[in-house]
């Protein structure tokens, strides 16, 4: 997996910045969008940028490569997937607790409508 997903030595930078730092970043702007009712398209320009300051933690602080397209891009899918999963679960705690009277939770990724 080295030089596929990350160029570090060990796998413990890789996940400790892209999965864990990263990630909850990412998570918490997909949360962030959901509770303004923002659209899931707005998840790809955030995490565009978020991908690029990941880029850089590993460029200033691990001595990785600071224009990388292929670690960029593999960083920023991880990201986008964490947005994205941040994003679905607000947006379905939003449609079951402010509309409830109408839908209720199917899963913790979405709803459905009241039967009756």
């Amino acid at each position: 997996m080295q030089g596929i997903l990350y160029e570090e030595q060990s796998i413990w930078l890789f996940l400790l910045v892209t999965v864990a730092m990263g990630g909850w970043a990412a998570w918490r702007t997909g949360k962030a969008l959901a509770k303004t009712w923002k659209p899931s398209w707005m998840l790809v320009p955030a995490a565009l940028l978020l991908g690029l300051a990941v880029r850089f933690i590993h460029f200033a602080m691990f001595e990785g490569t600071l224009l990388a397209p292929r670690f960029y891009l593999a960083d920023t899918v991880i990201l986008l997937a964490a947005a994205w999963l941040g994003w679905r679960r607000e947006r379905t705690e939003a449609m079951a607790r402010q509309y409830a009277f109408c839908f209720e939770k199917a899963s913790p990724l979405s709803w459905r409508r009241k039967a009756g």
